[in-house]
Order: structure tokens, then sequence, then C-alpha cells
């Protein structure tokens, strides 16, 4: 016999897998710390990526005025000044990826356990199910 309280629930794991949940379920699989540390190590990466190729753009639109006074220019300073605009742009952007993926942790977990929750009445009725079926 169908049981409709059953088929109500199953109907919302399914739409929560179909929606949030491919979202939100891969991320739930991850501990805080390692999720968080994986989108630390790629955001170092990006920002290197984008500031060289921001270095390398402006360079090729100063290039002749590079070639032409290269010989006067303290270039000590100029890479102290390269590295500290660097790390102030790491900085900046680390802080913003820790505080965004925090919040999505955090939002997925959240999802996530709601979902836990509709499993755990999905097995309760398929236990008292089993009791029934059993006493019969």
């Amino acid at each position: 016999m169908l049981n409709p309280e059953k088929i109500k629930l199953m109907n919302q794991l399914a739409m929560y897998e179909q929606g949030e949940g491919k979202k939100y379920l891969p991320i739930s699989r991850y501990y805080r710390r390692d999720y968080i540390g994986a989108a630390l190590i790629r955001n170092l990466f990006l920002v290197a990526v984008g500031y060289v190729l921001t270095l390398a753009g402006v360079g090729a639109y100063f290039s002749e005025y590079l070639m032409n006074n290269i010989h006067k220019m303290n270039l000590t300073a100029l890479g102290v000044y390269l590295l500290l605009g660097f790390l102030a742009l790491f900085s900046v952007y680390t802080v913003l990826t820790y505080i965004i993926y925090s919040v999505k942790y955090f939002k997925a977990k959240k999802s996530v356990r709601h979902y836990y929750d509709l499993l755990t009445q999905m097995e309760k009725m398929y236990g008292r199910e089993e009791r029934r079926s059993s006493r019969n």
C-alpha cells in the first residue's frame, strides 16, 4: 500500500538533491578547515597569476619609458614596492576569501542538516514499516 507521507518525503528529498543539494552536498563532505584552506590556496595562486599579468600589462604599456630610464631607476626599491603591493593585495583577497568561503560553508552545513533530518524521518518510517510487517 502506498504511504502518502513517505511519497511526500521522498519527493522533498529528491527535489533537494536536484536543486540546492547539487551545490551544498559536495561542500558538506569537507571539514571546515579543509574547505577554507583549499579556497585560500586557490586564492594565492590566482592572486599571484593576476598580479604578474597586471604587471606584465603595465610594463608593456610603459615599455618605452622603462627602456629609456632603467639605468636611472632604483631597482631594489622598485622590487620592494612591487613585493609590498603584492602582499597588500594578497592580504585583502585572503580576508575576503576567508569570509566568503566561511559563509558558504555554514550555509551549506545548515542546508544539509535539514536534508539529513528528512533522511532520518524517512529511516524511521522504514523502521516502523518493518516492525509492522514482522508482527504480521
